[in-house]
């Protein structure tokens, strides 16, 4: 029997092993039962070895196969932008000119709303029938219509009124009849001077309302200093003088004072008028309703002072229309004049215009893989601004990691601005990447996340 403790038989085969060791010079000498153990021990430390290895190796495999990869190498490069063509505009032969656009100044430049292009002089010249429009405009200062509808207060016309016709008649003017005791609302009156510019009522309007010519005067001094023109002066209000001059940067804010009141933009639009006593009148510019002229007013001193105060609204395919005032003074003749305003006005429709900015399937960028895939990125449609002339054009570029890396997949965009406008194309992928093999997992751990 088998005392408690006492050693198994393994215990006792090791004891007895270890006495063979000593007794033998090599293992097949070892006793066969001893060697049947070894044996034994030594395939279940290999098994265990082995699974240990198993288990190490099935983890890595498990791993690598599920691990996320390193993404893409994405280059890009912002495609080249153009240059719009340099808008050419019409010249204006004249001793002056100056343009205005309003609605412009995204792009043509903050100074596009003040004098946006000149050419001659910048000092005062005569205005000759311009100076009605500045009479008008002192005369509503001092008794204003409350719409371009309102007829106004009514003028009957006296003896010496009417002997105005004949005075001026000799002088060279411009006249329209106005009979005595012929009466009209003050809306009328003013319609009498400025659409024909008849000076014979532009004098008995301006004395009538400020009760003399002295007084006119004084008024039309105050409403110039009030409104800061201090390159304008007048001494009579029908422009017969010389000395009734003005500046372009003057005029041009005269205009579009005059352009803001109802009562003025409509009668200077309007190109003809039947009036009763005056009978049928036309306007003497004779550019309404061309190259989108509105108004306002001719003036002219005789051969080579020919002058035009004019604002126009060109649709130019912006949003809005721009509104456009300039000037001329001391022209040629009435018909270079009109000339060169018309080749201005569509010289500078015509600088608006569409530039193209892209292609479809133009390349922008590269994509590349750590596993030797690679795809292009490019836009995916045909693009074009519309601006004016060379005005700048930025290109800026926004590319997205996308869940997948197939053809087709819109991965961004590119954004063109010029002025207050902005086009944007998609940038997708061209060609498809395929995800690396189990292989290239399995031998590449570095490029695992």
């Amino acid at each position: 029997m088998t005392a408690p403790n006492q050693p198994t038989d393994d215990l006792s085969d090791f004891a007895d092993l270890m006495t063979h060791e000593q007794e033998f010079a090599s293992p097949r000498d070892l006793d066969p039962e001893i060697r049947r153990r070894r044996r034994r021990r030594g395939l279940i430390i290999t098994a265990v070895i082995v699974v240990l290895l198993l288990a190490a190796s099935g983890g890595y495999i498990a791993w690598a196969l599920t691990a996320p990869v390193k993404p893409p190498a994405v280059t890009t490069q912002i495609p080249p932008v153009p240059v719009g063509g340099a808008a050419a505009i019409a010249a204006v032969p004249a001793g002056a000119s100056a343009i205005s656009i309003s609605g412009a100044d995204a792009y043509l430049g903050e100074g596009a709303s003040g004098i946006w292009s000149s050419s001659g002089t910048g000092e005062p010249l005569p205005i000759a029938s311009i100076t009605k429009l500045i009479t008008a405009l002192v005369i509503l200062d001092a008794v204003p219509l409350a719409s371009a509808d309102d007829p106004g207060p009514t003028i009957t016309f006296s003896e010496p009124d009417h002997d105005l016709y004949d005075r001026y008649y000799v002088l060279g003017a411009t006249i329209a009849p106005m009979p005595a005791g012929t009466s009209m609302s003050l809306h009328d009156a003013l319609a009498a001077m400025l659409i024909p510019s008849a000076s014979n009522y532009a004098e008995a309007l301006s004395s009538r309302i400020f009760g003399s010519q002295d007084a006119f005067l004084g008024a039309t001094r105050d409403w110039l200093s009030a409104h800061g023109l201090k390159g304008t002066t007048v001494t009579e209000p029908t422009g017969i003088s010389p000395r009734n001059t003005s500046t372009p940067a003057d005029l041009l804010a005269i205009a579009k004072l005059a352009a803001a009141n109802p009562t003025i933009a409509q009668i200077v639009a309007t190109p003809s008028i039947s009036l009763p006593g005056a009978g049928q009148l036309y306007n003497t510019n004779g550019l309404l309703g061309t190259s989108g002229i509105t108004g306002l007013k001719t003036g002219t001193l005789g051969q080579g002072t020919y002058s035009l105060l004019y604002t126009a609204t060109l649709v130019v395919g912006t949003d809005d229309p721009l509104a456009v005032t300039g000037v001329v003074l001391g022209g040629p003749t009435r018909e270079s004049v009109s000339g060169s305003v018309v080749a201005t006005l569509d010289s500078i429709r015509a600088g608006f215009h569409d530039v193209p900015v892209a292609t479809s399937g133009q390349e922008v960028g590269t994509i590349t893989t750590p596993w030797g895939s690679t795809a292009q990125l490019v836009i995916a449609q045909d693009a074009a601004i519309f601006t004016w002339s060379d005005t700048p054009i930025v290109a800026t570029m926004d590319i997205d990691t996308p869940p997948t890396y197939r053809d087709g997949t819109v991965v961004g965009s590119v954004t063109w601005t010029a002025g207050p406008h902005t086009v944007t194309a998609p940038v997708e992928i061209k060609g498809s990447i395929d995800p690396p093999t189990e292989w290239w997992r399995l031998t590449h751990p570095s490029e695992l996340g």
